[in-house]
């Protein structure tokens, strides 16, 4: 059973590029060991070693986070898209020098 699996342009690259793949799974790590099997350092970025969905990676099936169905056992329907979002941290950080006082504008954004 075919799922869509769309991919973020930051992990593209371990995936020949591609914005989305066609697998075969009935479940989320199904999934995911299906893509092992082609892309390993995709894979590699999703789960840890101990085959559990890294902690800074959300994955959605059909706009539902899976950690709130059944994770890695959540079951997928034919045609189910699998959305990869990295999550994004970062923030502002005070230019040095600056007082924080009134009229103070100095900022820098962490990159």
């Amino acid at each position: 059973m075919s799922v869509i699996v769309r991919i973020p342009t930051a992990l593209r690259k371990l995936a020949a590029g591609n914005e989305t793949l066609n697998i075969d799974g009935k479940t989320v790590g199904e999934v995911i060991s299906a893509i092992r099997e082609t892309y390993p350092a995709l894979a590699d970025q999703l789960v840890d070693e101990k085959g559990q969905v890294r902690r800074f990676i959300n994955l959605f099936a059909d706009d539902e986070d899976i950690r709130f169905l059944e994770d890695l056992d959540t079951e997928l329907r034919k045609g189910a898209e699998l959305s990869i979002v990295p999550a994004i941290a970062g923030g502002m950080k005070r230019a040095a020098g600056s007082l924080g006082h009134a009229g103070a504008s100095a900022w820098d954004f962490d990159e």
